[in-house]
């Protein structure tokens, strides 16, 4: 009995209560409010668990006379208890405390800091057990330059970490170029900078490397947002208008809302060379403010200017080399054309405004549409807009229809769909676009202007009259519409509607009475 009791006197005096009801607590907390350290946290605390058994063996060799022995144990196994209590509360101040009072400080400090407490514990240890601080000291030159030589990788990465954060040369959350690796900063550590690529990798780089090479920071200008000019390549055919294929490019891009394009400074489209085997090589320059999904928004671009320059009437060139690898006769490309009409005159069938247009007037009709994609949230006819004057029919996807109000208000007033039309007040009379259009997925249109239509109405001026009744009625719904958001109660007068619409199409076309 008398040698357990000298064990336990040995190992457990009345102020050991104090440090491990301590160590219980800042434990609960972290358990608690720190979920994303808990690994870290059961380390440290398995570690004090395990110093603290050592002080019990200190204990029982205390008890079996083995004084010298017990001395030196307990000393080692109190230094790692309080290195384990120093760690806990690193994790309570660095990561609890101080982000709760907005103070945002890198890893590396508190790094720093836990390393300095854990070298004053060790010395006031040694101390506390009776060595003589000064002829250590006394003798530290020597052991410091071994030291220094020894760890020269280490001290290196050490004060290339300082160096870093304190002229903020990079920062966590940024993006940083080295050699062909990029990617974003997410810790900066006492030896190295952790860097999370697009790849799902994280990259290791010793914070000496980058300290000797040249880096580069992506996105970042000093009192500007974060955000990184990216480049779109494409060719066109040198027999197209640089000035005409730049306005269609710059249009589509800047009036479509992309994500993670910056909207400020503005896309553009340059010129920046001429082949000799027959095209213009042009880029778009836009700003992506998410750094993360690069190419994805690359390619969102690159299908926006598809869609634009083939709407436009424009084509992408292509290698000389690619184009007459299979040689088409004329009776192969008669069958396509063809087989084009068809699917034409069957989209043109089901528009009601053609309903009373012979088969020798609709497929005239056919042969003059235009192809027309449009991408999703592309914005295909504006309220309000003077200069657009085609009509529209859905071939794929859907489009919504929606109205503002002078005060500013959206109204969603329809959702068009395969067979579907739209823009034939435009077409017929030269009238403002009254709503707006939007592709609400990817959308592909055939597209039918004025020049096309005129033909046929100067040929049978009959048809305005026909057409001016179809319009009329629905032009009588569009304005409910408009009543509805405006408040004005007037209920729309159909047959002198359709008189003033024929009488408008007539002066559109310069047709007789």
């Amino acid at each position: 009995m008398t040698f357990w009791r000298n064990a336990a006197d040995f190992f457990w005096g009345a102020e050991s209560w104090l440090p491990l009801l301590m160590v219980l607590l800042i434990f609960g907390l972290l358990h608690v409010f720190l979920r994303e350290d808990r690994a870290s946290l059961f380390n440290t605390i398995g570690f004090y668990l395990v110093c603290l058994f050592g002080q019990f063996v200190s204990g029982l060799l205390h008890a079996s006379d083995l004084l010298r022995a017990a001395d030196i144990t307990r000393e080692v196994f109190v230094i790692g208890a309080g290195i384990a209590v120093i760690r806990l509360w690193g994790l309570l101040i660095f990561r609890k405390v101080m982000p709760a009072l907005k103070l945002s400080l890198p890893r590396i400090t508190e790094d720093i800091f836990v390393i300095i407490a854990y070298i004053a514990w060790f010395m006031v240890r040694l101390r506390y057990a009776g060595l003589d601080l000064s002829s250590i000291l006394a003798t530290s030159a020597v052991i410091t330059a071994v030291i220094a030589f020894a760890m020269q990788d280490t001290l290196g990465n050490i004060l290339g970490g300082l160096a870093l954060q304190l002229d903020n040369s990079i920062e966590v959350g940024d993006w940083i170029k080295v050699d062909d690796i990029s990617g974003k900063v997410v810790d900066i550590r006492w030896r190295s900078t952790l860097v999370e690529t697009r790849n799902w990798e994280t990259v290791v780089f010793p914070n000496s490397q980058l300290m000797k090479n040249k880096f580069v920071v992506l996105g970042r200008r000093t009192d500007q947002p974060v955000q990184w000019r990216r480049w779109v390549w494409f060719n066109v055919s040198l027999d197209a208008p640089p000035p005409k294929v730049i306005t269609v490019v710059e249009d589509v891009i800047r009036h479509t809302d992309i994500p993670n394009v910056a909207s400020n400074p503005q896309p553009n489209c340059v010129l920046m060379d001429m082949d000799d085997k027959g095209y213009a090589r042009y880029a778009l320059r836009y700003w992506l403010t998410d750094l993360m999904p690069d190419d994805p928004t690359d390619g969102m671009i690159r299908w926006h200017i598809m869609a634009a320059l083939q709407r436009a009437g424009l084509k992408l060139a292509m290698d000389e080399r690619g184009i007459h690898l299979t040689k088409e006769n004329e009776k192969y490309e008669d069958a396509l054309h063809q087989r084009e009409v068809q699917l034409r005159l069957k989209s043109l069938r089901r528009v009601e405004l053609f309903s009373s247009m012979t088969e020798a007037e609709l497929k005239s009709l056919a042969e003059r549409l235009r192809y027309s994609p449009f991408v999703r949230g592309n914005l295909i006819t504006r309220q309000g807009d003077q200069q657009s004057h085609g009509l529209y029919i859905i071939i794929r996807g859907e489009a919504e229809v929606f109205l503002i109000s002078p005060g500013g208000e959206r109204r969603v007033v329809n959702v068009l769909q395969k067979g579907d039309f739209f823009g034939e007040m435009a077409l017929l009379t030269g009238a403002p676009r009254r709503a707006s259009v939007l592709a609400k997925t990817d959308v592909e249109c055939y597209r039918l202007d004025k020049e096309a239509f005129e033909e046929i109405l100067q040929a049978r001026p009959a048809i305005a009259e026909e057409l001016s009744h179809i319009l009329a009625l629905r032009t009588a719904q569009l304005d409910s519409t408009l009543q509805d958001i405006s408040a004005q109660a007037r209920a729309p007068d159909i047959a002198q509607s359709r008189n003033e619409i024929l009488d408008t199409i007539r002066r559109f076309f310069s047709l007789g009475k």
